[in-house]
């Protein structure tokens, strides 16, 4: 599976979760959709949409397609478009993603759940900040490996950033992708989708605390126990809820497998925790080193 195909059902699983959450929270909603990849891209996001055909009543969904090439990309998203209730408006606007703001702008996309797609631009702090006008806003985003998304994201409003590299295994180009909110749900079903892609062998992913991975459903633990224990050593001791959003923001992995490590640090002592039994949850203290009885009686 190439770079693109693992991008495109990366958006197309994140679209299928945040649908029905922005139709239920607003009577309006904007899918933005710029890129400079393969027009299936925009094909396979309006096939989600008419999925959604009967949730779609009485709500407005406008979807702008940004992009360049020439007049197969209208023609080819309208026999997809032909399906689509007429809540729908889908408007192809030629052109590079540097327009994107005046296209959002347009289409009073501000002040309703909106979801971008910046594939393959260099993150300009306007057409990021663009991004960041829905109430709620999310953004996936792509660029060339050495681009350093989550300080751009970051400032402009996202609250919430995960990133991870894309390397295939045939040598070419690694990509960068990243995406923004400021829902813990919708950043845990971005990891959900990671993990969930069809990237078989022939993507890896490189996570930001360093190393390859494969793309797996239950990734290989080791990389994770090592940079929860670093968190720990650099920081002091960390809430179980910390260390899961440090699993979420910080490196490939989900919230879940955060969860997974912790307990088998615990069953071998490299770590303590306080209350000491009961329930793992959200609030029980994790401290790095074994207990001071363990210690003393080493």
């Amino acid at each position: 599976m190439s770079i693109d195909a693992v991008l495109r059902e990366l958006l197309v699983r994140q679209l299928d979760h945040w649908l029905p959450g922005a139709l239920h929270r607003s009577r309006r909603a904007t899918l933005a959709l710029s890129y400079a990849g393969d027009p299936g891209t925009a094909e396979a996001a309006l096939r989600v949409v008419a999925g959604f055909a009967d949730r779609l009543r009485g709500r407005r969904l406008t979807v702008l397609v940004l992009a360049g090439g020439g007049p197969e990309l209208p023609a080819r998203l309208g026999t997809v478009e032909a399906t689509l209730p007429a809540d729908v408006a889908v408007h192809v606007v030629p052109g590079d993603p540097a327009r994107l703001p005046v296209v959002l702008k347009a289409a009073g996309a501000a002040g309703a759940p909106l979801l971008t797609l910046v594939d393959g631009a260099v993150p300009d702090p306007a057409l990021l900040a663009a991004t960041a006008t829905g109430r709620p806003a999310e953004v996936l985003l792509t660029a060339a490996a050495a681009t350093a998304l989550r300080p751009a994201l970051t400032a402009a409003g996202f609250p919430l950033v995960a990133e991870v590299e894309l390397v295939p295994a045939d040598g070419s180009p690694a990509r960068l992708v990243a995406f923004g909110t400021g829902l813990d749900k919708s950043l845990e079903a971005f990891k959900d989708a990671l993990w969930a892609a069809d990237g078989s062998a022939a993507i890896r992913y490189r996570d930001p605390a360093g190393g390859l991975l494969d793309v797996a459903g239950h990734p290989a633990a080791g990389p994770l126990r090592g940079e929860l224990l670093a968190e720990l050593t650099r920081h002091g001791p960390r809430t179980v809820t910390e260390l899961r959003r440090h699993a979420l923001t910080a490196t490939a992995y989900r919230a879940v497998d955060a969860g997974r490590v912790l307990t088998d640090l615990l069953d071998t002592g490299a770590v303590t925790r306080n209350p000491e039994h009961g329930r793992l949850g959200g609030d029980v203290l994790i401290s790095a080193g074994p207990a001071p009885d363990a210690r003393s009686t080493a």
